[in-house]
């Protein structure tokens, strides 16, 4: 190229001259050669060439629902959820153009998509998916970058919470620029159909009891005393007051986002005479033959005795009499009690992500 350059040079000007703007040209492509190096160590496709984020709420369901399906997809096939419950909350929030977010388009076509939710002062990420279609690293850290502008731009907003699936590739190290501390969290499951050891029993002559709706206020009660100085509560700050973990239980139990609610494999411990609750398994189907514990915990001081453990038997035992097939849950790995608990259950670590809290 160089030389046919240089050869139609020769025609228009006089030597010098040409030899002028020939050094001139040869600087110039050896800088492109430089930038050309530069994009192909991060993979051309993080050129941005005809990108653009646009606010959620100017979009329509039709517009993102290809990535919508695609993103079911992913929960079903790898976390064995149906996730329509709650995309179909989405839908509906989408409808009214009521939900906060942002969503990138390539050549008109939806690429990524990412909302979040107030609640008083803190701001709830609650989705962020990018296709695989697309290049997810750049597309992901622009739409994180985009919707974490708008966020702090809130007047009054403290805290920001996220845990984000891996389907849109990498999300630690955009996190992590933005200023997030971040934790490791797990997503485990159990096969029913396996055999299992046998049920231990309760301690100390305790009460077990299936839930009953009595049991909001106790519960919340427990959470909030079961997870004082816990890591759970620095990623969740719903654990650190009895409004808050009202609201939690509340979201689980009568919201679809966690699944439809399984009172029959959900359980409580108390002490005889007494309304205070000791420990609590809280169980959902997720998906047809799936169940999901999103909640079991121990209150402090009754924690070391196997109360956690048969709990978690009980329920699975209940869940496989209904003919469940499998068991999930989400621990953080920093819990390690909880993790090795899990593991001599039979459970099994089948994906990761990240749980990110800003400010540090």
């Amino acid at each position: 190229m160089i030389g046919i350059v240089a050869h139609l040079l020769g025609y228009s000007f006089g030597r010098r001259a040409s030899l002028c703007l020939l050094f001139y040209l040869l600087c110039f492509l050896y800088l492109l050669s430089i930038l050309y190096d530069g994009f192909a160590g991060r993979g051309l496709d993080t050129l941005p060439l005809s990108m653009n984020i646009v606010d959620l709420r100017q979009t329509t369901v039709r517009q993102i629902e290809p990535l919508l399906e695609e993103e079911a997809r992913h929960w079903r096939d790898e976390l064995h959820w149906d996730y329509r419950g709650a995309l179909e909350l989405i839908k509906r929030f989408l409808d009214a153009h009521a939900l906060a977010g942002c969503v990138a388009f390539e050549n008109g076509v939806a690429a990524g998509y990412s909302f979040y939710v107030l609640e008083d002062q803190k701001g709830l990420i609650g989705g962020l998916y990018v296709s695989a279609k697309f290049a997810q690293d750049s597309i992901g850290r622009r739409l994180l970058e985009e919707m974490l502008y708008s966020m702090r731009a809130i007047p009054h907003l403290a805290r920001i919470e996220a845990q984000l699936m891996p389907f849109s590739g990498p999300v630690d190290t955009p996190l992590l620029d933005q200023g997030f501390h971040l934790y490791t969290r797990q997503f485990m499951l159990l096969d029913l159909q396996k055999v299992h050891e046998a049920k231990s029993g309760a301690s100390a002559g305790m009460r077990l009891n299936r839930w009953n709706d009595r049991y909001f206020e106790p519960c919340a009660k427990l959470i909030y005393l079961a997870y004082a100085n816990h890591v759970d509560g620095e990623i969740n700050d719903q654990y650190r007051s009895r409004s808050g973990a009202l609201k939690f239980l509340k979201n689980i139990i009568l919201l679809p986002g966690c699944g439809q609610f399984v009172p029959s494999a959900s359980f409580v411990l108390h002490e005889p005479g007494s309304d205070d609750l000791v420990a609590a398994v809280l169980t959902s189907e997720v998906s047809p033959g799936v169940g999901h514990t999103t909640q079991i915990c121990v209150l402090p001081g009754y924690q070391g005795h196997g109360l956690g453990r048969m709990l978690m038997q009980t329920s699975a035992e209940a869940l496989r009499s209904m003919k469940f097939r499998e068991l999930t849950l989400t621990v953080t790995s920093d819990n390690h009690t909880a993790v090795q608990l899990y593991e001599r259950l039979g459970f099994t670590t089948i994906k990761c992500f990240t749980a990110g809290v800003w400010p540090r």
